[in-house]
């Protein structure tokens, strides 16, 4: 089953999936939008075996990403944020770091914090994450990531079980719709023809 049910709506849903007697043996489910930080308000033991889609991952096993797991879990418990030393990182977290380090150094670059001129610094820029390097696009403001598939272990963390190889560049603007060129030329009438 594909799940595309974002953030804590996972809650309810894979509640109430597992309440229904069923595993990932019966119908595995792979999500878009399930996380650590989610998965620590379920009952994981039921959860064993769905898969997750993402590009970052808590268990990435890199001297890096420790480091960066292990200051985020002291900051919780010296802050005393519910859950303390047990927090977890997840995809949104990372993503929400190394954001503010991409700006800082585009600023840098840029010479000044005018955000034209910012922008302008940060397409293409190559930087390293906790998860990774990552890049931004050429001529957005997108972000080229690694992509892995996670399985479910009890513990509520994913053991990665596939990774693309290399960073995947961002479809930020699917081919697939018309430009707003395009829509005037063709003068739709306000619905498909029969």
């Amino acid at each position: 089953m594909l799940s595309t049910i974002n953030g804590d709506s996972n809650v309810p849903f894979y509640t109430e999936f597992a309440n229904q007697g069923l595993t990932a043996k019966d119908c595995p489910i792979i999500a878009f939008s399930v996380a650590e930080d989610e998965l620590r308000a379920m009952d994981t033991s039921k959860l064993v075996g769905h898969l997750a889609a993402w590009n970052y991952f808590q268990s990435i096993d890199t001297p890096e990403n420790k480091k960066f797991v292990q200051a985020f879990k002291d900051y919780c418990e010296r802050n005393k944020l519910p859950g303390g030393k047990d927090r977890v990182t997840d995809d949104p977290i990372e993503a929400a770091y190394f954001g503010v380090y991409v700006w800082k150094a585009a600023a840098e670059k840029a010479g000044t914090f005018d955000v034209d001129a910012v922008r302008q610094a940060v397409y293409g820029m190559d930087f390293d994450a906790p998860g990774g390097p990552k890049k931004m696009h050429e001529s957005n403001q997108h972000t080229y990531k690694p992509v892995y598939i996670g399985e479910i272990l009890k513990d509520g963390q994913f053991k990665i079980i596939w990774k693309s190889d290399g960073l995947v560049e961002p479809d930020s603007y699917s081919k697939l719709l018309w430009t707003p060129e395009e829509l005037a030329a063709k003068k739709p009438t306000g619905g498909p023809k029969k």
